[in-house]
């Protein structure tokens, strides 16, 4: 295992005992408002903190990209590498106790994901893939579903919470794969859904106005897995505008077709 994604581990199990240790107690969790619907606690800020603590002792010239913390710049011959950083996808089911939420770490190299992990806490699943070595759960090696059919396909997807310009569109979207799918579901973390299609439980995934640390992890699994990633015109400039269609090779291709066919209004790519 590379070198980098042992401490990334390292880091995620460290997180996980803060995050666990708080799902005990919900009652008493300090709970704030960013905005509008979406929320950050004291678990999310402690880590957070935890993990960019462990990640900068290891690699102190590495950049960081974190959801509450924001960027912080590399240094030298690190410059070219940035952690990117979600300590708790999936605040708001967390908050209520819905057992659906993960810790995401995955460090890119100018600009391409080499590593990544998805840490399921609540079910000690540990999803973690390294570039042109594939992905694994628990150390055993994943692969995308081999399910051909966009008829025969469990699709994941999440839907607006903070900002509602994009409803029409979502909605279009969902009438469209409601009735041309086998299904679909809305879990409510980004990060472990495209992990989830890593792993084969889900056929593919789709989403708007997501942020870099959503994706970054999950899509590099996918990718190790044998599934295909990309952004709404079928490039790979997802991370950039946040919009991100992802499945197994067979069914990528149909349910692409259709979230570009059913959105209006338009959505940049």
């Amino acid at each position: 295992m590379h070198p980098a994604l042992n401490i990334a581990i390292k880091a995620a199990r460290r997180a996980s005992q803060i995050i666990n240790r708080a799902a005990l107690d919900l009652e008493h969790l300090k709970v704030t408002a960013k905005q509008t619907h979406d929320f950050v606690t004291e678990v999310d800020k402690a880590a957070e903190a935890a993990i960019i603590g462990i990640l900068r002792e290891a690699y102190p010239d590495y950049g960081v990209l974190a959801e509450e913390s924001g960027a912080i710049s590399g240094n030298g011959a690190g410059a070219e590498y940035q952690w990117i950083v979600d300590p708790l996808d999936g605040t708001t089911n967390f908050i209520h106790g819905f057992p659906q939420y993960a810790v995401s770490i995955a460090l890119s190299r100018g600009g391409l994901v080499e590593q990544a992990l998805v840490f399921d806490t609540v079910h000690n699943e540990l999803f973690t893939a390294s570039k042109g070595k594939g992905a694994y759960l628990n150390d055993r090696r994943i692969r995308v579903s081999r399910r051909l059919r966009l008829g025969e396909a469990l699709i994941g997807t999440g839907f607006p919470y903070r900002s509602f310009e994009h409803m029409e569109a979502y909605l279009a979207v969902f009438r469209e794969l409601a009735q041309k799918s086998a299904g679909l579901r809305r879990p409510g973390a980004a990060a472990l859904d495209l992990a989830y299609v890593a792993a084969g439980r889900l056929d593919g995934f789709w989403e708007f106005g997501l942020s870099p640390w959503d994706m970054a992890a999950g899509a590099l699994l996918i990718s190790e897995a044998g599934g295909l990633v990309s952004d709404l015109a079928g490039e790979g400039a997802f991370l950039e505008s946040g919009n991100i269609v992802a499945g197994t090779p067979k069914i990528f291709a149909p349910l692409l077709q259709t979230v570009q066919a059913a959105r209006t209004p338009k959505l940049q790519a």
